[in-house]
């Protein structure tokens, strides 16, 4: 089953620059596999998984935004187009957060470097708290790599015109796949093959000490933490949960409840949003990741989360951060 339809400017409030979104290195997800002039992914809509394809003009940020669903199963147009709005933010006003950052004279100049720049939410939470955990001090070429190849080892897969997607895999499957060579030889009880490759063990994947924080963390989503409840939680509630799941500190907590569960207060702070937001506020002087985050929260409220994703793309984008690197040495 394929369906086609457009999603105009004039039913979101703002821009929208979906290459710069999807190409940002947010921690919800890989980035999107680009092909024929779409951006693709398997989605699930409505618990049904779902190929979505969405293009639009490089060159126009209020152009129509084409979507192309296909599915092994009937699917409603609505439940579609409100999945999309869901991931790329279109739910969201841009022109009241531009009128935000007008408003200090810091955050001010972002305006022009992020232009339709929205939150790229994560379809799987699950999958949000995984690739969070795999992205701590790791590259964003790395982590999307680690989270790609357990799709493909455990995920279940479906094929599109010669193309195949995964689904990421459940808890239930995760917390039972062996952590290194080792365990996988382990579990073999026959004689194995000559040259026989170990690769279905998750030290495989390039996530190295993150291995056993993973299992672990599938095995408390399984048993313990019910994901469904966490959009009823306050940001402090849900904050205290997901702390608890091995490989979570606050920066990768506030990265989970920011992109995977839409808390727009959470500011996640790493070494780069500490040492911007000292450079912009405390006129360059060293503070502590935990002072960085709670001045975000409350000097900018429920729009902390966009303030540093904003920030994060400006310091990259107007030298700004080459300019802290410089000072640093």
């Amino acid at each position: 089953m394929k369906t086609r339809f457009l999603i105009d400017s004039n039913e979101y409030k703002g821009q929208f620059d979906l290459d710069l979104t999807i190409k940002s290195g947010q921690t919800s997800q890989p980035a999107w596999r680009y092909n024929d002039g779409y951006f693709q992914e398997l989605v699930e809509v409505e618990g049904t998984s779902c190929l979505i394809k969405i293009k639009q003009n490089h060159n126009d940020l209020d152009a129509p935004l084409e979507i192309v669903a296909e599915s092994l199963e009937d699917m409603d147009e609505e439940s579609i187009r409100s999945t999309v709005r869901e991931i790329f933010s279109l739910n969201d006003d841009l022109n009241d957060l531009s009128e935000f950052l007008a408003k200090d004279l810091q955050l001010k100049p972002t305006i022009d470097f992020c232009k339709g720049l929205r939150l790229f939410k994560a379809n799987n939470p699950f999958e949000c708290i995984i690739s969070s955990i795999c992205s701590a001090n790791c590259s964003i070429i790395r982590w999307n790599r680690s989270i790609n190849d357990i799709k493909k080892k455990w995920g279940t897969d479906y094929s599109f015109n010669s193309e195949t997607f995964y689904t990421f895999p459940t808890p239930e499957i995760l917390k039972n796949v062996p952590e290194h060579d080792l365990e996988e030889m382990q579990r073999f009880e026959e004689n194995l093959p000559n040259k026989f490759i170990f690769d279905k063990n998750l030290k495989s994947c390039g996530v190295g000490y993150r291995a056993k924080f993973i299992i672990k963390a599938a095995e408390m989503v399984e048993n313990e933490l019910i994901l469904s409840n966490m959009y009823k939680k306050s940001y402090e509630e849900a904050f205290n949960s997901l702390i608890e799941l091995p490989g979570v500190g606050p920066k990768v907590a506030d990265c989970i409840l920011l992109y995977g569960f839409g808390y727009k207060k959470a500011f996640p702070v790493d070494v780069w949003i500490g040492r911007i937001v000292s450079e912009l506020y405390f006129n360059g002087k060293e503070i502590k990741p935990h002072q960085a985050r709670v001045f975000g929260m409350e000097h900018f409220g429920e729009y902390a989360g966009y303030v540093q994703l904003y920030m994060f793309h400006y310091a990259r984008k107007s030298g700004l951060m080459d300019s802290i690197k410089k000072n640093k040495l």
